[in-house]
């Protein structure tokens, strides 16, 4: 239930391999104790052939605030919301994340006691804070910053341990990807699949692989980074030493940069989507990430290729030209049965994603 929200007895059951009787004895002992409550599911509406909606389980959420972080290269998001995901208040600030670990930690305390004054709360009301980092984590219990390709000045820093001196409460950390991948996962295009690519196109290129339901971090937590996989024909240096890297044939600096020098106006990617010569632009970018993604979509076969990011809210002929990378490089067999969406919730998607990852602390530790 703290999954998925809302479940009937008879999902519990197949979920659980539980009998009948005794998911009712003990959704009943859960119903007694206020720790569930059961009530009517939402209709399916006329011409669906259903009757009346099903009863749905569901907990009963605790009174108090979620924090939820979100660190880019280039700015910081802090917001307080609720445990059924509502934002009450939130605050942002534009500084380089990048080469400024101590100050942007520090920043972000000072936008954390904002948003707790905007949205009314007292710092205890707090249940849970989680937050994003845009760069790979180890998977020790500190969950340290070890790449110096990306995040050079963060190095051997555990942003956790950071954050919590600088705001007295714990703090869950994940990389952004993966909690772009959970934004879409609980509120976004990702809800119907259970298994899944989220791919985050913005400064760099990153992804999250969602594996039944679970970010899927590999074994010293670096899965997804996609960014540095070498490409045919390229022969850009990277941050990282290689060339040809991902990342340095498409960014959304590279985009942006190819876009305004057609016409400053067509960075709006509401002009650049009536613009036929920025739709190429566009599209050929998608395909320069499908190229990589299309091998991934062989390795794992996931239902869903999830585009968010900067880049994915230049929408349709980016995810086009993706869908036409995948079509060609994938197995047949592959290719017909993924989708390619559009991130639902565009780059709001990392902020959504602290706070499901927030919110799954705060039940489990009920």
């Amino acid at each position: 239930m703290r999954e998925r929200g809302t479940i009937t007895r008879a999902e519990v059951s197949i979920q659980t391999q539980l009998s009948r009787s005794a998911v009712s004895n003990l959704v009943t002992e859960l119903i007694d104790s206020g720790r569930i409550v059961e009530r009517a599911g939402a209709a399916k509406g006329p011409g669906s052939g259903s009757g009346r909606p099903s009863l749905v389980l569901a907990p009963v959420l605790p009174d108090g605030v979620l924090l939820a972080i979100d660190f880019g290269h280039n700015h910081l998001r802090v917001a307080a919301a609720d445990m059924a995901g509502g934002i009450r208040a939130e605050r942002s600030a534009e500084l380089d994340v990048d080469a400024h670990a101590a100050q942007a930690m520090d920043r972000c305390a000072n936008l954390i006691a904002w948003v707790l004054a905007d949205a009314g709360v007292e710092r205890g009301a707090v249940l849970a804070a989680a937050a994003g980092i845009p760069g790979p984590l180890d998977n020790g219990a500190q969950r340290k910053v070890r790449s110096p390709t990306i995040l050079a000045d963060w190095v051997d820093l555990s942003p956790a341990v950071e954050l919590e001196r600088r705001i007295g409460h714990p703090v869950a950390i994940d990389n952004d990807a993966n909690l772009g991948a959970l934004g879409e996962l609980h509120y976004g295009a990702g809800r119907d699949a259970g298994d899944f690519i989220y791919v985050k196109a913005s400064h760099g290129i990153g992804a999250s692989i969602v594996l039944n339901g679970q970010p899927y971090r590999g074994a010293s937590g670096i899965a997804g980074e996609i960014g540095h996989t070498q490409i045919p024909g390229g022969a850009q240096w990277c941050r990282c030493g290689n060339r040809g890297c991902l990342e340095t044939a498409v960014s959304i600096e590279i985009v942006r940069a190819e876009l305004h020098r057609l016409r400053p106006a067509l960075v709006d990617p509401a002009v650049a989507a009536e613009d036929p010569v920025a739709r190429r632009i566009l599209t050929e970018a998608g395909r320069t990430i499908g190229r990589v993604v299309a091998d991934l979509c062989n390795c794992l076969n996931p239902a869903a290729v999830i585009l968010g990011g900067d880049l994915g809210e230049y929408g349709a002929a980016v995810v086009d030209g993706l869908r036409d990378s995948i079509d060609r490089y994938a197995q047949p067999a592959v290719s017909e049965t993924v989708t390619v969406r559009p991130a639902a919730n565009g780059r709001r998607a990392e902020l959504l994603g602290a706070i499901a990852l927030a919110a799954q602390h705060a039940t489990y530790h009920l």
